[in-house]
């Protein structure tokens, strides 16, 4: 945070190909992030040029672009910035789509059918700390979830089950061990266990499963 206890304006890549589109999403993020840096791609690889440049904090990232697909954006863009909050902003509701994305490291997905204020609303409930999901979403991963074997969820820990619930609360890993007196390293180690046993790859989903076993409640 700043001196005047604010946090600072994210640094923000767009990936998206339709000029028109992107300028709505750019207007969308300078509604709930005042003063953001927002750093604009059309392409794949200007999206890659621009990570391997600076750091981001928050990104939007459409998946059907015209020299690659947006997931391989954001399996990179997860390597290089692992705190780093990874929207896909698409058209594609599909399982293969969304598991793929969420998969590479994204820690929400909605979908462009929406209004400008429905988008502001999803990056508003990101700010509250709750990933973003569009209403169709949350259902299939709801019935991915019921679909399968339920997850071995009692053996975790009440340490690991606190790690998970901060995490599914949008704290990013220098927060949590902060907060729980932990180095950055051991949580790390932490949400790797926790992602095994849940049967996890990304914090959507983890949010998920904190959700299903009561430890958080998230808004829909």
């Amino acid at each position: 945070m700043n001196a005047n206890g604010t946090s600072p304006a994210p640094s923000v890549l767009i990936l998206e190909d339709q000029p028109v589109v992107r300028n709505m999403l750019a207007g969308v993020v300078c509604q709930v992030y005042p003063g953001a840096d927002i750093i604009e791609a059309g392409i794949c690889a200007e999206a890659v040029a621009a990570i391997e440049q600076r750091r981001f904090q928050l990104a939007l990232i459409d998946l059907g672009l015209p020299d690659g697909s947006g997931i391989d954006v954001i399996r990179l863009l997860r390597q290089a910035c692992e705190d780093a909050e990874i929207i896909v902003a698409t058209i594609f509701d599909d399982d293969d789509h969304l598991f793929d994305a969420m998969e590479a490291g994204a820690t929400g997905y909605l979908l462009k059918e929406h209004s400008p204020a429905e988008l502001v609303a999803g990056l508003e409930q990101l700010r509250a700390g709750n990933p973003p999901l569009s209403p169709s979403v949350v259902r299939r991963l709801v019935a991915h979830f019921h679909a399968r074997s339920p997850a071995p969820d009692s053996n975790l820990t009440p340490r690991e089950q606190e790690v998970l619930k901060l995490i599914a609360k949008g704290l990013n890993r220098k927060d949590v061990a902060e907060l729980l007196g932990l180095s950055k390293h051991t949580v790390s180690d932490y949400i790797k266990v926790i992602y095994r046993k849940l049967e996890v790859s990304s914090r959507a989903e983890a949010a998920l499963e904190a959700e299903r076993l009561g430890l958080i409640r998230t808004a829909r």
